[in-house]
């Protein structure tokens, strides 16, 4: 069944579609789409369906197609951030919102981040996807993009096939055409055209004026907007948070496990804990644990500054996140880094390349980590796990050097064959709290790993 749309009119008369996703609650999610997908051209594609459902949960989303896009209306002159701002007011004004959260991403993220300035009154939360406010940033050869610009008015199906690949630049090709067929019926070529000019824009007055609670996120390897102009936009606001998502692809509804739960817990939403092979819940029952906090915190206060310290813990902290997700974990303490991160995994082997990373993040950070990774039972209530295999993993952390990652017996062994990695023994070791001394084992790097 086909996603039901709906319409609203615009300050100046121009007609806007908008959709509804899930049940809207008293703070819904708000998301601010690029002109490069609309509502239609989103039905074609199961894991776009999957990210907006998913993004809406138990609060509910909505989203609407741009002017001159999509099921809004096609025939329009003005497509400036004005007129796309008093369009996202509309549809605002038409579902009778008064607080809510917005996920703006690549030219909807400009959208959003004006409307926020605005309407600090009724974003409780903003999250920029590859957003950008300065167009010299992105734009490193400007004749390129204008020769862009020209070929999308001169020969519009081979610009779709163009803008296809920039999106998907990793394919698969059965996305590319498609979305490049359905790119095609979703506007004119003029209307593109006029979209693709605006990317050479000069708003950073507004960043410093926002005064919402903001993540901001974007790609390593991004080709189209760097990651880079993002962490400049988001230095340049009062409270804001960068994050940097591994992979190249710039549309967010495409390959988003890794991060979504980034955004749930900036949003305060429960994470979803991970299933083992049969689909069973892990809150309760058995679970790798991870374990990871900062070697020497206190000498590290004392050298940076509190201030500076906790500032690199805060963006160590949200890396260390990502990380965890990426290889199909989940973070659960909210705490901040200096008080530890705590993560579970269904896998072993997911969990030493988990803490692997982790490891090497802190290093990077100039942050090393303890880090310590036990099996064992636990009990999910509000929020957190329990139990004594958390103590254990604590603990087995709590005995590594600075950047090493060590195991219990039972990790070792479930890992053994898989993880492509060795374990050097470190004999039996006593541990705080706990009866019987506990076999360690430290992970060794394997051969090609």
């Amino acid at each position: 069944m086909g996603q039901e749309i709906q319409f609203c009119t615009s300050r100046d008369g121009t007609r806007i579609a908008f959709t509804i996703y899930g049940q809207l609650s008293d703070l819904p999610v708000m998301i601010v789409r690029a002109w490069a997908t609309t509502i239609e051209l989103d039905e074609e594609f199961q894991e776009a369906q999957a990210f907006y459902r998913e993004l809406a949960g138990d609060q509910g989303a909505v989203r609407f197609d741009l002017r001159g896009t999509g099921a809004s209306q096609r025939d329009v002159d003005d497509v400036s951030f004005e007129a796309q701002v008093a369009d996202l007011e509309a549809v605002v004004s038409r579902l009778g919102l008064r607080t809510f959260d917005i996920f703006g991403f690549a030219f909807g993220a400009q959208i959003s981040a004006i409307y926020a300035s605005r309407h600090a009154e009724s974003v409780r939360r903003l999250i920029l996807w590859a957003p950008h406010d300065y167009g010299r940033d992105v734009m490193r050869n400007p004749e390129a993009y204008s020769g862009v610009i020209e070929l999308t008015r001169v020969n519009w199906p081979l610009a779709c096939r163009t803008m296809a690949d920039v999106l998907f630049p990793k394919g698969p090709d059965d996305v590319r055409r498609r979305h490049a067929y359905l790119l095609r019926g979703s506007l004119s070529a003029e209307v593109a055209a006029k979209y693709l000019a605006m990317y050479d824009i000069d708003i950073r007055d507004i960043p410093p004026t926002i005064t919402t609670p903001t993540l901001v996120l974007n790609r390593r390897g991004n080709r189209d907007i760097p990651s880079a102009a993002s962490r400049a936009l988001a230095s340049r606001m009062p409270d804001a948070r960068f994050v940097e998502v591994e992979g190249e692809m710039e549309v967010p509804a495409f390959d988003y496990k890794g991060y979504l739960g980034t955004v749930f817990e900036f949003l305060g939403r429960q994470p979803v804990l991970p299933k083992d092979s049969l689909g069973k819940d892990l809150s309760s029952g058995t679970a790798i644990i991870l374990f990871a906090d900062i070697a020497d915190s206190t000498a590290l206060t004392e050298r940076l500054g509190d201030a500076a310290f906790r500032a690199k813990a805060r963006d160590l902290d949200a890396a260390l996140r990502t990380i965890i997700r990426e290889n199909a974990g989940t973070p659960i303490e909210g705490k901040l880094l200096g008080d530890g991160v705590l993560a579970v995994f269904a896998s072993a082997r997911q969990a030493i390349e988990a803490a692997r990373a982790c490891g090497r993040s802190g290093d990077g950070a100039g942050l090393p980590l303890h880090l310590g990774l036990h099996a064992g039972d636990v009990i999910r209530e509000d929020n957190n796990v329990y139990g004594g295999a958390v103590n254990i993993a604590s603990r087995i952390s709590g005995l590594s050097a600075p950047g090493e990652v060590l195991v219990s017996r039972t990790v070792a062994d479930l890992a053994r064959t898989s993880a492509g990695v060795r374990f050097e023994d470190r004999g039996e070791q006593a541990l705080k709290g706990v009866g019987d001394a506990v076999r360690l084992w430290a992970v060794i790097a394997g051969e090609g790993a």
